[in-house]
């Protein structure tokens, strides 16, 4: 098999639904097969899938493992060439397999690449980084980017029409090698939403590899479905994984001082709320779902 395409998806049974129909429209030289990991999904998505999709491999959870135990599950069953990781709420053009396989077979220095992202209106949407570090995480929670691009690339990078060297790739659409996973293992199951793919992407640079964005592939990325449904939840899921992720790579020194960077980012914060009230009202009720979610924060950063 030249392609495992891994799909983990938690109450999303439309989108599932459209994701599957467009990957087998696709057009492809390579044989591939689909695995789903339902996440313990209460909208008849593992049905849907049985009913309509029976030659996919279905993993049914009892409880919602988390994006990476879920993608483990179904990497440890198979030998492809490469691994896909997708997102449910994704359509991927009918020639990204092909271009992403084809570039990655003609680039042996490539561990792991990623299409470019659209979001539903055909607008672009920013899907790697440079790799968190004190400095780069001080400069995003401070907004400094809006002065000079350091935690994020400069617009102009997105304008490449070439492949280009990242740092961190997002997992809604990430085509591994197998030869990758087995070197440098499987995604680190302790994260259980978010970063663990800045955490597998970080592992395999360090094992020697690189990994590149390649634009002549395009997915349409519809974005953070199933999160929208416990916005709190993920928010500090997303910090407690990067305090995760500062712990294991850079030491007990470097993540207290992260820890007092999202002290001050939030205290800030929460001191300029106020101003939120002159603001028109639905800007003024996402400020206050941010104050809300920073001061859920505070209260739980000690414990992180």
């Amino acid at each position: 098999m030249d392609l495992s395409i891994i799909i983990v998806s938690w109450n999303t049974r439309e989108l599932l639904q459209r994701c599957l129909e467009v990957i087998f429209y696709s057009s492809t030289q390579y044989s591939f097969d689909v695995w789903v990991i339902d996440n313990a999904s209460t909208d008849h998505s593992a049905s849907m899938i049985q009913n309509e999709f029976p030659h996919i491999h279905l993993i049914v959870s009892n409880e919602n493992l988390g994006f990476a135990h879920a993608n483990n599950l179904a990497i440890a069953q198979t030998s492809a060439r490469y691994v896909m990781l997708l997102n449910p709420d994704t359509e991927i053009d009918r020639y990204v397999i092909d271009l992403l396989i084809n570039y990655m077979d003609t680039h042996p220095d490539i561990g792991a690449s990623s299409p470019k992202l659209l979001n539903p209106d055909g607008t672009l949407q920013v899907s790697s980084y440079p790799r968190p570090t004190l400095s780069r995480e001080f400069w995003r929670l401070f907004h400094l980017d809006e002065i000079f691009p350091y935690a994020a690339y400069p617009k102009s990078y997105w304008n490449s029409n070439n492949p280009l060297v990242v740092d961190v790739l997002i997992g809604a659409c990430l085509l591994l090698r197998g030869q990758i996973l087995k070197q440098v293992g499987l995604l680190d199951d302790t994260y259980f939403m978010y970063t663990e793919e800045v955490d597998f992407c970080y592992r395999v640079q360090k094992a020697g590899w690189q990994l590149a964005w390649v634009p002549n592939a395009i997915v349409v990325h519809y974005g953070g479905q199933s999160t929208k449904m416990v916005r709190q939840e993920m928010f500090i899921n997303l910090y407690r994984s990067k305090v995760i992720f500062f712990r294991k790579h850079y030491g007990e020194l470097r993540t207290q001082l992260y820890k007092l960077i999202l002290y001050a980012a939030s205290g800030l914060r929460l001191a300029i709320s106020p101003f939120a009230a002159f603001s028109e009202p639905t800007r003024r009720n996402e400020q206050m779902i941010l104050v809300n979610n920073y001061k859920r924060l505070l209260s739980e950063l000690r414990g992180m």
